[in-house]
């Protein structure tokens, strides 16, 4: 029997709770036109998810199907309880403009003339519908947080931007672009819309209030851009020329690009040496993230001393007297001071990152922030739901902080190199620094490790983000062999991304704005990460596993399999290779065994004998061995089973989207 039968039966019988839970069921399936009116008129009459009802009206509306019907039954349900919210919010921004300064047009139309309807869908966004055209539109959430075009590509003149009706999109230019004041000149924002009437229409839904208040903005309604941009000290008497430039203040940084750690060794610092000295930039170097911590609470310490106002002021200046003081006394006196603020005002007062900011630019700067791990650890758990989820303390760590929670403008970019590559220069950086103390993973006894890279590599999927979290609702994934090969459509297309111009100081690699004297002539655009194989450090089987494995990021991020044949495998062949992993088991074992070298073994607290303490040292590290062989096999039995892997409420989490390269500016092929 179909769900819908089975709903009309429940009908039938007044078990009305059990007649909605199919005609849910019956939705998802497949219906005939009258079938999912039906469906949809049941689950919207007894109090299941309205959204089930309101979609399928709109595919049916879409469709041609029963249009006067739908029409009656969306005003009744979802237009005309919101009507007055519209109408008012309405009234009050054409109250607001018609007061502002910078806006010619006045005639408003009435409510009743305006040539969009937006249906409330939920309470983020709405379905606009056009009632000459007779048809809806797509669904648009005006606070989504995310930056869809390259406002500063060009900071030589005013901006100029048409059609915004972003209300997050408004808010981020207002509070980005600096006073006309602040820097000396002529700055407004000129906001271009090219239709008189639809731009009213929008008003339903903006906000102005907090737009108008600084002045900002300037508005240009059809042909007045023409007008761009405007002398304001021959048509308003104001000569801008004449306010000096005005220091950055810590709370006019709002936004940051995070720069995220995907894996170690994935080309994180070639990124920072392109983007070092950017202008519109406060860019530092890949910092330790303990580092930052301990930084921010050091200096919330010295804030909160029990000092006077003033000795506490004075006392912080003369400790950090390597820094600006006019930013040090301004984060003293600011009361609660957020941890958002104590890290800005950090990257401010460095004159090493000041050094190439533009103080005069039109913009102020955003902060360039890659937080550093020694390592990107994934494991395996189930939630509640019996969802996998991978779980990572560092992850879990910076997603967390209230250091990027506190901007409220975030764009945040992932580099990834070839799997296999980053995975041999990790096994290779580990190994080397193993007897220095200064890489690897710690043991009890202190002494640095090789750990099972391997699994590590296939169970990080760092590459997947949440996409609900507003930390990757504005993110792109780059390849770093894209950004060696073909440098300027890579950055070109970076900078459009984070809404930067791309300038002459990513051409050429820099630490704090000094030029970086490299040993091989081609400088930060050395191929060599690309091509180096790394053949000491990884064997074709650890390969195979990691490409089989990660075969969905391969297609998805465009990199050819260089080792695995892309045909099915069982599980039989899944142990074959791991049973061959004697490459990464060589180095685990060296390591390791260099821990059980350095315990001695007592009995009743006399050491033991050196013949049998030799076989305790076997013995433990041939355990160790095991421990690694055998969770080997249990994560690739699950990895097998097809890793379906969920957020924390549960959704699915979906594959950080690849920075497009513009055809035109390519150098050389697309790396595959």
């Amino acid at each position: 029997m179909r769900a819908i039968e089975i709903a009309r039966r429940m009908t039938q019988l007044e078990q009305a709770a059990e007649a909605l839970n199919a005609y849910i069921i019956a939705v998802q399936g497949d219906l005939t036109p009258e079938e999912r009116m039906e469906a949809a008129c049941f689950i919207l009459q007894n109090g299941g998810d309205y959204k089930i009802s309101y979609t399928c009206f709109l595919e049916l509306y879409q469709e041609g199907h029963f249009q006067q019907d739908i029409m009656t039954l969306m005003a009744g349900a979802f237009y005309l309880p919101n009507v007055k919210e519209l109408r008012g919010r309405y009234e009050r921004n054409c109250r607001l403009l018609g007061k502002y300064p910078y806006l010619s047009r006045k005639d408003f139309p009435a409510f009743e003339d305006l040539p969009i309807q937006f249906y409330p869908y939920d309470e983020e966004g709405f379905v606009p519908y056009y009632p000459q055209e007779g048809r809806f539109g797509d669904y648009i959430n005006f606070t989504f947080p995310k930056i869809t075009r390259n406002f500063f590509k060009n900071l030589d003149n005013p901006i100029l931007a048409a059609d915004v009706y972003s209300q997050y999109e408004l808010e981020y230019l207002n509070d980005n672009v600096r006073k006309s004041e602040y820097v000396g000149r002529e700055n407004h924002v000129y906001l271009h819309y090219t239709d008189w009437a639809v731009f009213c229409a929008y008003l339903q839904c903006l906000n102005m209030r907090p737009l108008l208040k600084d002045e900002k903005f300037v508005f240009l309604i059809d042909g007045e851009v023409s007008q761009y941009p405007i002398d304001f000290k021959e048509r308003y008497g104001i000569d801008y020329s004449q306010f000096p430039i005005k220091p950055l203040g810590i709370r006019e940084i709002n936004r940051v690009i995070w720069h995220t750690q995907l894996s170690t060794h994935n080309g994180g610092d070639f990124f920072n040496e392109i983007f070092d000295g950017h202008p519109n930039l406060l860019a530092h170097a890949s910092i330790m993230f303990d580092e930052v911590e301990q930084m921010i609470a050091d200096w919330r310490k010295g804030l909160c001393s029990s000092k006077s106002s003033k000795e506490k002021e004075r006392e912080f200046i003369r400790i950090n007297s390597n820094r600006s003081a006019p930013v040090l006394r301004e984060l003293s006196r600011m009361k609660d001071p957020t941890d958002k603020d104590i890290f800005v005002a950090a990257y401010l007062s460095d004159p090493r990152v000041t050094r190439t900011v533009d103080p005069a630019a039109r913009v102020a700067p955003a902060v360039f922030f890659q937080p550093h791990f020694q390592n990107v650890v994934y494991s395996l758990r189930t939630d509640k739901q019996n969802n996998t989820v991978l779980s990572s303390e560092q992850y879990d760590r910076i997603i967390s902080t209230p250091i990027l929670r506190g901007f409220r403008y975030v764009k945040t970019f992932t580099p990834l190199r070839r799997f296999t590559t980053s995975h041999g220069g990790t096994v290779h950086y580990m190994h080397n620094r193993a007897e220095e103390r200064a890489g690897g993973e710690a043991s009890e006894t202190g002494i640095r490790v090789v750990p099972d890279v391997v699994t590590q590599r296939v169970l990080n999927r760092s590459f997947m983000v949440d996409w609900q979290d507003r930390l990757f609702q504005d993110c792109v994934l780059v390849r770093l062999e894209d950004g060696k090969l073909n440098p300027k459509a890579t950055f070109t297309a970076l900078c459009a991304f984070l809404d930067l111009p791309y300038t002459q100081s990513m051409t050429y690699g820099s630490e704090f704005g000094e030029r970086i004297k490299y040993k091989n002539p081609a400088g930060v655009f050395n191929l060599k990460p690309i091509y180096k194989t790394y053949h000491e450090f990884a064997n074709d089987s650890e390969r195979i596993y990691i490409e089989y494995f990660l075969r969905e990021a391969y297609q998805f991020y465009g990199y050819d399999f260089l080792f695995y044949d892309g045909r099915p495998m069982t599980i039989e062949q899944v142990d074959r290779l791991t049973d061959d992993f004697t490459t990464i088991d060589r180095y685990i074992r060296e390591t390791w065994n260099k821990v059980y070298q350095s315990v001695n073994f007592s009995a009743n607290g006399q050491r033991v004998d050196e013949q049998i303490e030799c076989q305790v040292r076997e013995r433990l590290l041939e355990n160790q061995m095991r421990t690694f062989h055998e969770n080997r096999r249990r994560n690739s039995r699950i990895l097998m089973e097809g890793l379906q892997i969920a957020n924390r409420s549960g959704q699915p989490m979906r594959m950080m989207p690849l920075l497009k390269l513009e055809p035109a500016l390519l150098e050389n092929p697309v790396y595959r």
